[in-house]
């Protein structure tokens, strides 16, 4: 029996997810991850005409559709090149600690190719960095849903992780 988690986890992501590898292996870690916590995936879809936009528009447009998404007292990180980067056991400490210190949802964001506008930065205190490699934006929704499907299974002393 594994410990649940009654927090609710949300990961918000920019447009769709178009290969169809990276939505089958997003599936299946979503699917995995029912067992530990209440999880939900929410895309904002694709901008409309965006060759007609520069980049800083397509942020602040993006920005606004996350921003209508967030709840007040939402324990919000970005997915960010520039956030903190933890080793999978760290990242399960401090995923126990964030939902022993909350009783709100625990937010996610991984932003379109151009990153996060000013708007989301100052509404999300909180910066998570996968790697300091580069990853299409798509890619890092697998990533980021297999560490934390690893990180409950670190806490639930599962044997999916090895040292």
């Amino acid at each position: 029996m594994y410990l649940r988690r009654v927090m609710k986890i949300l990961l918000i992501v920019v447009g769709k997810t178009v290969e169809k590898w990276l939505c089958t292996g997003i599936d299946e870690y979503v699917s995995r991850l029912t067992h530990f916590c209440q999880f939900e995936m929410q895309v904002i879809p694709d901008l409309k005409n965006t060759k007609n936009m520069d980049f800083q528009t397509q942020k602040v447009r993006e920005g606004e559709s996350i921003l209508k998404l967030l709840q007040p007292g939402d324990d919000i990180f970005l997915l960010d090149d520039k956030g903190r980067e933890m080793t999978s056991p760290e990242m399960a400490s401090w995923l126990e600690k964030r939902m022993s210190q909350s009783s709100k949802r625990l937010v996610f964001i991984i932003g379109g190719p151009y990153g996060f506008s000013s708007d989301v930065y100052e509404r999300a205190p909180g910066r998570l960095s996968l790697s300091r490699m580069t990853f299409s934006h798509q890619m890092v929704r697998l990533i980021f849903v297999e560490q934390l499907y690893r990180a409950f299974t670190i806490l639930n002393n599962m044997p999916y992780h090895h040292e």
